[in-house]
């Protein structure tokens, strides 16, 4: 099994990388000024559902297969893309509410945590930087599997603490400008084009 400072060593690089800005923060954030807080939190709590998928397919041994196939690397590429593509254009198509108020009743948090596992599981990236990350820290002669389970849920509370971190403070900030119809007006666009965008990062990835 893992040994302790084989452990805390696999903390410390976790939390590094956590903290460096990425597509799963931006999405949070855009999330959280587009339906609140709740949703946010969400988000973050479906993307690690994501990354946890992620670390049972790296113990398992089935992101090798998308490391080393282009035509299944591409399916998922693709698919992710578009789908992101899909909830950016369903953004942009929202209609402001005219007082101001936050579209989260309009939507239940159960989509918004759908919507973040399908977009953390179709990531073929994330499955990549698990197969290269993860056996690092696992040791051959013990439970393989156990462990990847182990470094993977790891990783995504850590992941999780620090993004409902970032929803809080976003949506402290969002509240000081909840009165600014430019603000309410633009809420929707900053949403959709993060999503777009996002979409577009991971299109044009390469293994």
């Amino acid at each position: 099994m893992i040994d302790l400072s084989t452990y805390l060593v696999f903390i410390a690089a976790s939390a590094a990388l956590i903290i460096v800005p990425g597509p799963a923060q931006a999405l949070v954030i855009a999330t959280t000024l587009d339906r609140g807080p709740v949703h946010g939190a969400l988000t973050a709590v479906g993307l690690n559902v994501g990354t946890l998928v992620h670390a049972a397919a790296a113990g398992l041994g089935l992101s090798a297969v998308l490391a080393t196939s282009a035509v299944a690397f591409s399916i998922v590429k693709y698919v992710g893309a578009a789908y992101l593509f899909y909830l950016g254009i369903m953004a942009l198509r929202r209609k402001p509410e005219s007082d101001g108020a936050s579209v989260q009743t309009s939507a239940a948090p159960r989509a918004a945590f759908g919507q973040a596992v399908i977009t953390g599981v179709l990531n073929p990236k994330v499955a990549l930087f698990f197969l290269a990350f993860l056996p690092q820290f696992v040791d051959p002669a013990g439970p393989v599997f156990a462990q990847f389970l182990v470094l993977g849920v790891t990783m995504a509370l850590l992941d999780i603490a620090y993004e409902v971190l970032l929803v809080r403070l976003v949506h402290r900030i969002k509240g000081w400008f909840l009165r600014s119809p430019r603000f309410t007006a633009i809420r929707n666009r900053i949403s959709g084009a993060v999503l777009i965008l996002l979409g577009a990062r991971l299109a044009f990835q390469e293994r």
